[in-house]
């Protein structure tokens, strides 16, 4: 074996991934590539089936620490792992949920969700006030009062960019979860955003992701089916 192959499949209201092929340093972006994929449909739990997996490099393992890391921080969906190998699951090391078959990964419970609160928007100028209006919302129910201005900052500018960089249907999620509020906004471009130089000249720079970036802990893109998703965490 000399490649990695990913095979999704959904089982009732998660996801079941495959991975098949040698797991290597090389290897291992399109690894996580294809977790970050499953983990933008928010199902209830990505299982990871590692049967056919053979690590060849230890150090490529870290990359279920680092996709395990950012569906904590967005979007909150647990990630399972399924391996009979006892030697491959120790070379996962602590802090991942490891079973010894698909079906006991399957049946695990997946912990609390996350509260979440959602709308589909139109790209229109009337966009980025629902937006704000919606994390004005998210703060006030989820008793988070000192994080209202700033949410609504990120929250207007990021479906402000998405309408005027995507110009498509926009998906708004806030999400709560243990330490952080998340904003994301998906949107129908492949496009990813770009951060603009604080000297830049284009009058067409998206300059509201300047303000996403100094408002939040940290914000990044994640690709989509059809899209992108961009979204901002910000400490509770």
């Amino acid at each position: 074996m000399t490649a990695i192959r990913c095979d999704v499949e959904p089982i009732g209201t998660r996801l079941l991934i495959r991975l098949s092929g040698e797991l290597s340093v090389a290897s291992a972006p399109r690894v996580r590539a294809a977790l970050l994929k499953c983990l933008v449909e928010q199902p209830d739990a990505v299982v990871v089936d590692l049967a056919g997996t053979v690590l060849v490099e230890p150090a490529a393992a870290t990359v279920f620490h680092a996709a395990a890391q950012h569906a904590a921080r967005w979007p909150g969906t647990p990630l399972i792992f399924s391996t009979a190998d006892p030697g491959l699951s120790r070379q996962l090391g602590r802090g991942l949920a490891v079973h010894a078959s698909v079906d006991e990964a399957l049946a695990a419970k997946p912990g609390r969700r996350n509260p979440v609160i959602s709308d589909v928007l139109l790209p229109v100028s009337g966009a980025a006030q629902r937006a704000r209006d919606l994390a004005t919302c998210a703060c006030a129910r989820w008793r988070l009062p000192h994080l209202s201005g700033r949410a609504g900052l990120v929250a207007g500018e990021l479906v402000t960019n998405a309408v005027v960089h995507a110009q498509t249907m926009l998906d708004l999620r806030l999400t709560l979860g243990r330490r952080y509020l998340v904003v994301a906004v998906r949107d129908g471009s492949s496009a990813p955003p770009v951060l603009p130089g604080p000297a830049s000249a284009d009058p067409l720079a998206p300059r509201g992701l300047l303000l996403v970036d100094a408002m939040s802990r940290r914000w990044g893109s994640t690709p989509a089916p059809g899209g992108k998703v961009v979204w901002a965490a910000l400490a509770t």
